[in-house]
């Protein structure tokens, strides 16, 4: 069979369960193929925090103005990497939209992120854009909380809410194949059945 190469970034605010979503499609064999063993393939994230020497701190998405260079050095280093891999997988929980959304709302600072979309779509990228209905934010804090080192984080539902609806128009203005899969029953196995489905059929599982 073909040499299976997806390329997927999840986008969508807190509590949509994209991490969840990224390890299962990281092993699911319609995905990455089926293995007898666990091995390192890559799962990036731009929520990392990896400009701060504490917990909790600042990276790619949630950067300060005098970090700008390096927050836009560190993604210009991830498309050549891209580039340079281009005949593997990678899955990537949020990425350049997050960091759009989180700047404008913190410093009103638009970015034009279409360079990178310009870079990564003949890599054949594709977005997916998890998303939950309001009224079931409640439920995925209530299981978030089970394993969070932080649970304030999750005190205010209604800054997610409302910053979902700031994902849509941007999600909609992206130049990559998008797919919206809702989670709002919490059901990851199903969303990433679904997502599956749609790289099949969409022709985003191979170079």
């Amino acid at each position: 069979m073909p040499k299976l190469t997806p390329k997927v970034i999840l986008e969508g605010t807190r509590l949509t369960f994209k991490t969840e979503i990224a390890f299962a499609l990281n092993e699911h064999p319609r995905v990455v193929g089926p293995r007898k063993y666990r091995y390192h393939s890559p799962l990036i994230s731009a929520e990392w925090c990896a400009f701060t020497n504490f917990p909790w701190g600042r990276g790619l998405i949630n950067f300060e103005p005098q970090e700008e260079d390096l927050a836009m050095e560190t993604y210009q280093t991830w498309v050549r990497l891209f580039e340079l891999q281009r005949y593997y997988s990678w899955i990537v929980d949020r990425f350049h939209i997050s960091t759009q959304i989180y700047q404008w709302r913190t410093y009103g600072k638009r970015y034009d992120f279409s360079w990178l979309e310009d870079r990564i779509w003949p890599l054949g990228f594709r977005l997916v854009y998890c998303t939950r209905t309001p009224e079931s934010f409640e439920a995925a804090r209530a299981e978030r909380l089970k394993v969070s080192g932080k649970p304030s984080q999750y005190d205010d539902l209604q800054a997610f809410i409302d910053e979902q609806e700031l994902f849509r128009p941007l999600v909609a203005e992206s130049t990559l194949p998008s797919f919206t899969v809702d989670i709002s029953d919490n059901n990851v196995p199903n969303a990433v059945e679904r997502i599956a489905d749609w790289l099949e059929q969409a022709g985003g599982l191979y170079m």
